[in-house]
Order: C-alpha cells, then structure tokens, then sequence
C-alpha cells in the first residue's frame, strides 16, 4: 500500500486519497496545500481526481475540461492542467441530469440512474488515467468527492473507497470543525464503511478550528481512544483565501467599494469564479442576488455563464429580472454577458438537438442582434488576445479559455469585444451594442488579468488607480495553506515510520 517515492525527500506513498466527512470539508484545500508542500521538496506530485460534479471548470492545455479545482491544485503543484487530473467530470444540467464528460470531452447527457450503470465504464478511465500518472510523477495525490458514507452510492463506487480498494491506497479523512459536529462526523463515517475501508483509513485532519487548541485536546485524545486512529493534523481557518471554489458560491466579503456590480445568480449558474478578481477589488461592491429578491441600482449588471441557457433565461424572465435589466439601461447603467449569459442578450437561442433539454426555441432579452444555436459539439479552447473597445483599450491584453455549445450570428458581433488568437489565427470575438452600453462575450477569465479588468471597469464607467493581480493572489493563498499544512506533511511522515 506504501510504495517509496523514487526522490530523496522520505515520502512514503506513491498514491494518497484524501476523503472528507461532508461535501466542503476541506479536501481540495488540503490537496492543494500537500502539492505545494511537496513540490517545494522538488518532489514531482501531480493531483487527481477520478471523478468530479462541479460546474466551475477549466480548460486544459490538451484542449479537454476538468474541474477547477483540479487546475488549481496542478498549478499548485506548478503543473499546466491537464485531463487525466480529472478523468470524469459531471456538469448538472437539472436536478436529475448532467453532461458527462470522459478524458476532457463530452460523452453523454445522462440521468442519474443511467449514470450509476454507466459507473464501470467511467471507472475504466480513472484507472487509465491513474496509471498514466503514476507512470510520470513520483506521488499522486487524490481527492475524493463528497463522503466516502453515502451508503445509496456505494455500488460502482468511482469517487471514493470504491477507487482507494481497486488501486489500494491509504486514506486520510477530513472533517470541517467550522460545521459543527466534527467527532460525529468522523465516528459515524467510519461505522458506515466495510471493515477493509476503515483499515486503509490511516488518520484524521480537522479543518477550520478557530480557538484555543488546548480545549479541544480532549475530544482528540476520546477520538483516537474510539476509533484507534491518529489526529493527524488540526489545520486553522484561514481568512482572506482567493482560492477557485469548486462550485458553491463563495460570497466573502467584498471590499464594499463605491462602484456597484450585480451578479444574478440561476440556478445552473456556470463558472462563477469570473468574478473572483471583482470579488477582491478594493472599489468594487459585488452583489450575488438569488431567487426572490430584486436586483438592486448598479453600475455594471454581468450576466454569468449557465450550464443550460434556455431554462436559466426561463428563470430570470419568472424573476422579473428582465423588466429591471431594461430599467438599468435606461438609466445609463452598463451590462455584459459571458457565455451563457452572452447568449440571453440575443434576440433568440435555438436548440434543435436537445443538448440543454427539450429541443426547442426560447425568446432571449433581444438587447444584442445575434441569435444562437446550440450545437452538440462543445468548443474548448485557451485563449489570449487584446481588447476592442474604446480608443486606449484596443491595445490591451486579455487571457481566458472558452466553454460552450453554441454558435452565435448577428450584426452585433461586427462590433466585437475582444480579437483573439485562435489556432494561430486572430479573429474577433464578442459582441458589443451601437450605443456601447451592452458588452457579450464568451471568453471566461476576463477579470483575472489585471490589465483586461482594469480595461473593462473603466468601460463600465470605473476611474481608478487600484488593481488586482488574481494570479498573485492565487500564489499567496497556495503558499499560506501549505504554510498552516507543514504539520500535516510532518505527520504522515512520521505515521508511516
């Protein structure tokens, strides 16, 4: 179960699987921070996670999808992403369904329950992709999805014990103090797995602990009494992350500057980490607004990605949003759509083929002169370019990555956004309105760059001196939680002596 690493630097596993308790328990963070730890020991680690649901998603640079955490722990790990980090990714698309994508591409649209028949030809690709890594890189370091105790999903299990036993790996499990109820946690988890599951599971990490360590000495010393198992690790909460979520929303705190900017959230809302960057400007007050409430006066309103277009653009006309999206115009504001969101600013968005649903034809905002029709191929693509509106910003750079299934046509995108390098070619890209108050695009990533966010505020009527570098950000977070998780690495160092 042990095999020694091939490097001087004594870590004693080629594959460790880290589980958690709940969903959100830490298990991307802490993968994140023992890839730091090790890729300081000049230790060639690589993440992995066999199998993903999440519609935050990256684009890799062999042109596949995987999930964004997983790109930030390769860049953790100071790798460029890449599929085999994440062999199956799953991007609800209803309450019952979601695109299931094998390798970086898609390969169906399925129900749960065909999904769950599906499993063992999903699981086929994660042990490809599992050994391929183990073929290049001294450590591979796993993240389970969700909790290794959902007894309904045990069959075919892919995500978690289901993977440690085929590959027969050690375990370390998380639990998140923050909730509450951590010892429950890891004393009814463990009473839910089989004996050989429990066996592998070599230690416990408590995520988020604020407080004086010492009142919490004797939970651990009753803990490890129960269970016979170590505490690894008790890891702090740490403030002030800009870490990519995996899929939540993470509302934080905004810098509750003077200029305004409101995010309608729909229930499929895609790719959220776009407004990371906003979410750390010091002159920016970023609204998320859900179900049920109005959409507040803003300065700029920004259309998010959607993982099914028609039915969250269904949503937000239920809403009311229209009418105060019209409203805000009126008023002088500004409004961009990305992806999705740039397809709902259409005149209409024409599915033939079923690929987000029942094939049809839904009436968009009509506040740009294109029309979409959805395809069945999905487009992939990193891309880098400069802008295309106003006279100054026509020379500055812009970097992102393209997600979507849908091809746009209209007058609107003779005045495009962005010019973008395609497979060695610049062509436009976005589209803009004649009076210049509506700005679409399909280019995710748009804030990250400090000097294509700067770009697009002042566009949207922002004059100031503040930028965010999100990148530098990114390396900061990375480096303080490896920092809090040098104990950890200590740990299982010790452990396996």
């Amino acid at each position: 179960m042990t095999n020694q690493a091939t490097t001087n630097f004594p870590f004693p596993y080629r594959t460790l699987m880290v589980q958690g308790t709940t969903s959100d328990a830490g298990k991307s963070t802490v993968v994140a921070a023992l890839c730091r730890l090790l890729a300081r020991e000049k230790i060639r680690v690589v993440p992995f996670k066999p199998q993903n649901m999440a519609l935050n998603s990256a684009v890799t640079a062999d042109g596949g999808e995987i999930g964004r955490a997983q790109a930030l722990q390769a860049r953790a790990a100071g790798l460029e992403p890449h599929t085999d980090m994440n062999p199956v990714l799953l991007k609800p698309s209803s309450d019952t369904g979601a695109q299931v994508i094998i390798h970086g591409q898609v390969r169906a649209d399925m129900n749960a329950r065909d999904y769950h028949q599906y499993k063992t030809i999903a699981m086929a690709a994660v042990l490809e992709s599992h050994q391929r890594l183990l073929a290049g890189y001294e450590v591979v370091l796993v993240e389970g999805a969700g909790s290794p105790a959902e007894i309904n999903l045990r069959k075919r299990d892919i995500a978690n014990m289901g993977f440690a036993e085929a590959v027969d790996c050690p375990v370390i499990l998380v639990a998140d103090i923050d909730r509450g109820g951590v010892f429950a946690h890891f004393v009814g988890t463990l009473a839910c797995l089989s004996d050989s599951e429990r066996a592998r599971i070599i230690g416990f990490v408590i995520n988020r602990f604020r407080g004086d360590i010492s009142l919490l000495e004797p939970g651990l010393d009753w803990l490890e009494q129960q269970t016979g198992k170590p505490v690894l690790a008790v890891l702090p909460y740490l403030h002030g992350l800009f870490l990519d979520a995996e899929d939540a929303i993470q509302p934080g705190q905004t810098a509750g500057g003077k200029f305004r900017v409101v995010v309608p959230v729909f229930p499929r809302i895609s790719n959220h980490t776009d407004f990371d960057a906003l979410r750390a400007h010091p002159d920016i007050d970023l609204i998320f607004v859900g179900p049920g409430h109005a959409i507040p006066a803003a300065d700029l309103i920004i259309l998010p990605g959607s993982k099914n277009t028609r039915a969250d653009l269904d949503w937000l006309k239920a809403q009311g949003w229209q009418d105060a999206l019209v409203k805000h115009l009126r008023y002088g504001g500004k409004l961009i759509g990305i992806c999705g969101g740039f397809q709902m600013l259409g005149q209409s968005v024409t599915d033939p083929h079923g690929v987000e649903g029942k094939a049809g034809v839904t009436s968009a905002l009509g506040l740009l002169d294109i029309d979409t029709l959805l395809t069945k191929d999905k487009h992939l693509s990193q891309a880098a370019g400069h802008c295309a509106f106003g006279d100054v910003e026509a020379c500055i750079p812009v970097v992102g990555y393209e997600i979507h299934m849908g091809i746009s046509h209209g007058s609107a995108l003779a005045r495009p956004a962005f010019v973008i390098n395609t497979g060695g070619q610049m062509r436009p890209e976005g589209a803009r309105s004649t009076d210049d108050q509506i700005l679409g695009t399909y280019l995710h990533g748009l804030f990250d760059s400090p000097e294509a966010c700067a770009a697009l505020l002042r566009w949207a009527g922002l004059e100031t001196d503040n930028s965010v570098d999100l990148g530098q950000l990114r390396e900061q977070s990375l480096n303080r939680i490896a920092d809090a998780s040098a104990p950890l690495l200590a740990a299982l160092l010790h452990h396996a002596k």
